[in-house]
């Protein structure tokens, strides 16, 4: 028995410090009832230390059971060793870390309520996850931003290089989209059918450096070894890449000292050189360059690069057959619709337009020669169709009606019978409008100032007639059918005097025909656009009317031909030119 005021057993001392613990604790004996469960350990589990001691722990908190908590306290009774375990109690919705150690005593357990621990950790490791995910998002995006604007590119230079037939401006354009996109600055070099090399297409995205890359350019050709990525890459048909331009580059690139220290003030760091290749063809050659500050092409600009080069080859190689395919409208044009005669005191003016895009011809035409007893033939004409086929027609029309009147001084309307016969006769496949006209003037005639118009129509729009005052005649006859059907009717000619100063029109239906719009509206607007321009010169009168009437775009073929009869007394005015005569004589 202990007296009073003794000391207290050891035991006792340490009952009551675990007792006075903030930290929970409980001891489990070895059929898993508690033992002893101090007031913060009960605490903590939201039960009292009464309800708890000698009960089984897995039926008071059956969740444990299978947990990481029942899992570790089984693996220290087994072993001896202690053991930590840490988990989420979904009843009591908290994290607990447990610790547990074997002692003679029991199976002893401190645990504690990591919740708001676990809480921070997570809300942290979410943050960084959102911050990583953020800039994952924004790499992403930044990376198909990329990836669009690569692909807009490859769309404009399709669109831009096509829009011309000229091969030097769609070079110029290629050079231009693709900087700075792509590199700091480019060179874009032409190889000509006679194999001369052109570096044409030139751009430099800093302003301040465009006169030092001309300076290079303008040497590059001449100096470059064949060494040089562009010589290169013409004699392999491969891209040429310099990721880090050296010194020694330089010197493998360059022949002359002059070209080095043009290149030098550029401060070069990474060239790509890709050969324009279309067709088994190679066109030329376009150069991509860095500055320093750059660095090396990454693989997106390169790849897109190479896809570029291919495209614009084949735009270069369709601008090439297009302008080839121009040319030889072009010739096929002065050829059949050669330039009037300007007999006398009469001025001629001609203007056509065709409605076939990159082709410059097609089913108009106009003519004007002298017969041999001196009188002008005028005719103006429309081939059905907008193509070469049609130009080759009307070619053929217009040979037999230039052979028929010719040949055949008779008036309009048997020359138009004539042609319709033997259109007929030949087989030739066509049909068309077509309006014959001829200026007549008599001894009597010539002293009167007069001129006569005689004409005829195959179907095609009636002339109109512009006097001194501004007043506009529409010249009215009966209109026969097309040419080209074998018409065995009667064909009628309309006369007409013709005062000095006035003005004929002949057109074909291209100039005033207009969707949506009937032709006698068509006819009326033509009508007082000339009545509006009766003082311009003939020349200038014809541009106006095209300009007004026709615009940039002609729906239809359009062919003019303009005399303006001036005074005969007197010399040719200097201003409408030179008499022109057949065979050269003025």
């Amino acid at each position: 028995m202990i007296g009073e005021g003794a000391a207290p057993p050891p035991g006792d001392l340490l009952v009551q410090a675990v007792e006075g613990m903030d930290r929970p604790l409980f001891v489990l004996d070895e059929e898993w009832r508690f033992a002893y469960v101090n007031p913060a350990g009960a605490a903590v589990l939201r039960r009292d230390v009464a309800g708890l001691t000698g009960r089984v722990v897995w039926e008071e908190f059956p969740d444990a059971a299978g947990s990481a908590f029942e899992d570790v306290l089984r693996q220290v009774r087994v072993t001896g060793a202690p053991g930590t375990a840490e988990a989420l109690y979904a009843p009591l919705d908290s994290w607990f870390r447990a610790d547990a150690f074997l002692t003679p005593a029991g199976l002893v357990v401190t645990y504690d309520d990591v919740t708001g621990r676990r809480r921070v950790e997570e809300e942290a490791a979410a943050a960084i996850a959102a911050r990583e995910q953020a800039a994952a998002a924004a790499a992403a995006a930044a990376e198909a931003e990329a990836a669009g604007r690569h692909l807009v590119l490859l769309a404009d230079v399709s669109e831009a290089m096509t829009a011309s037939t000229d091969v030097d401006e769609a070079v110029a354009r290629f050079a231009g989209l693709v900087v700075p996109l792509l590199a700091d600055w480019c060179l874009v070099s032409v190889v000509d059918p006679d194999g001369t090399r052109r570096d044409v297409g030139r751009a430099h995205s800093d302003p301040s450096m465009v006169e030092a890359m001309h300076r290079y350019a303008d040497l590059r050709v001449r100096t470059n070894r064949p060494t040089a990525p562009v010589p290169t890459a013409l004699a392999s048909g491969r891209p040429v890449v310099i990721p880090h331009l050296t010194d020694d580059d330089v010197v493998a690139m360059t022949a002359d000292e002059a070209s080095r220290a043009a290149l030098a003030p550029l401060r070069v760091s990474a060239v790509a050189t890709f050969p324009l290749l279309a067709r088994g063809e190679l066109f030329g050659a376009f150069t991509l360059v860095n500055g320093s500050e750059r660095g090396p092409h990454t693989e997106t600009e390169l790849r897109t690069a190479e896809i570029a080069s291919r495209r614009a080859a084949l735009a270069l190689d369709n601008a090439r057959l297009a302008g080839a395919a121009q040319r030889m409208a072009q010739r096929l044009q002065r050829s059949l619709l050669s330039p009037p005669v300007q007999p006398d005191h009469l001025q001629l003016a001609v203007r056509y337009r065709s409605a076939t895009r990159g082709v410059a011809i097609g089913g108009d035409w106009y003519d004007a020669f002298l017969q041999p007893d001196g009188d002008t033939v005028l005719v103006i004409g429309d081939v059905m169709g907008h193509d070469i086929e049609a130009a080759a027609a009307m070619g053929q029309v217009k040979t037999l009606v230039r052979g028929i009147a010719f040949d055949r001084l008779e008036e309009p309307a048997g020359v138009l019978r004539r042609v319709d016969h033997a259109l007929v006769g030949l087989a030739v496949p066509a049909m068309a409008t077509a309006l014959v006209c001829r200026v007549e003037q008599d001894a009597a005639d010539h002293g009167a100032g007069l001129r006569r118009l005689r004409w005829s129509s195959a179907g095609h729009p009636d002339p109109m007639m512009l006097l001194p005052d501004g007043t506009v005649q529409d010249l009215s006859a009966p209109v026969g059918p097309p040419l080209g059907i074998g018409w065995r009717g009667p064909r009628a000619d309309g006369r007409v005097a013709v005062p000095e100063g006035a003005t004929l029109l002949l057109f074909t239906d291209g100039l005033f025909e207009r969707r949506g719009s009937s032709l006698d509206e068509g006819r009326d607007q033509v009508r007082t656009l000339l009545a509006a321009v009766a003082g311009l010169s003939l020349e200038a009168l014809c541009d106006r009317l095209l300009t007004a009437m026709v615009g940039e775009g002609a729906e239809d073929d359009v062919a003019v031909l303009a005399v303006r009869a001036h005074p005969t007394s007197g010399e040719r005015p200097a201003e409408v030119g030179p008499e022109v005569l057949p065979g050269g004589r003025t």
